[in-house]
């Protein structure tokens, strides 16, 4: 699971969200309401919404409950009110990890946020002491078999992406984060499904986490995924791929 390589994370987060689907549509749905309640309820000119309702397509959410969670968001239906609030800390073997969620009460989720980071062996810190080694992009994963290199690059270089790189069996598509949804539709134009869009954090520098950390690492993101508030985590801990399958298994998860 290395941090700049989102392949292995990814199949790792879908396995466990497979096992965990109404939760996940919960998150997906506060992104939504978020979303729609900041800049309006027409993804065409909102472009959070818009990636909103893809991470939730994503996920299989229903079309009704999508619609529900805009009209929450616009008010016409009933609904907590969401806070965005990032929280920034050390994990075991000094892994760095970014935690964005969506609150309802940001005392009781720093409170809860610095139990977890601290029954790990890890710490809160500083806004902005973690954030600085991230740099935000748009990033689309591709399973490799689905294209080819050059039909990629070619679709990267008409819609404006910055990169194509190959890693762990997949393309890895990088943009800035307003190009995101020209390049995602290129490619869909042209025949290939992402297996994955998003705009996310991608560290400069990662840390390689020795055999007997990454399990105590392991957990602590799993933790923190699994927390009703939070939306995103963003780390930069390099777990050795075998060492990440023993653990796999160890969960229950498949690839």
């Amino acid at each position: 699971m290395a941090g700049h390589s989102k392949w292995a994370n990814i199949k790792h987060r879908k396995a466990r969200q497979d096992a965990a689907k109404g939760k996940t549509w919960s998150k997906c749905s506060r992104a939504i309401i978020v979303a729609a309640r900041n800049g309006g309820g027409d993804p065409e000119y909102n472009l959070a919404l818009r990636y909103a309702i893809d991470e939730a397509k994503t996920a299989n959410m229903p079309k009704d409950t999508i619609t529900k969670a805009i009209n929450r968001g616009m008010g016409e239906l009933a609904g907590a009110a969401y806070e965005p609030v990032r929280y920034e800390g050390y994990g075991p073997a000094g892994v760095a990890i970014i935690v964005d969620c969506l609150t309802d009460n940001v005392n009781r989720t720093a409170a809860e946020m610095r139990m977890l980071f601290e029954r790990s062996g890890g710490n809160l810190a500083k806004p902005g002491a973690v954030a600085f080694g991230f740099q935000q992009v748009g990033l689309l994963l591709i399973e490799a078999c689905k294209a080819s290199e050059d039909e990629l690059i070619q679709l990267a270089l008409e819609s404006g992406a910055d990169d194509v790189s190959e890693v762990d069996g997949a393309w890895e598509i990088t943009c800035t984060p307003s190009d995101l949804s020209a390049v995602r539709g290129a490619v869909v134009a042209a025949g290939i499904e992402p297996d994955s869009a998003e705009i996310t954090m991608l560290p400069s520098i990662t840390v390689e986490i020795p055999a007997d950390a990454a399990g105590r690492v392991l957990r602590l993101i799993d933790l923190l995924q699994d927390h009703d508030d939070t939306q995103k985590v963003y780390h930069n801990a390099e777990i050795p791929r075998e060492v990440l399958g023993k653990l796999r298994d160890e969960r229950g998860y498949s690839s």
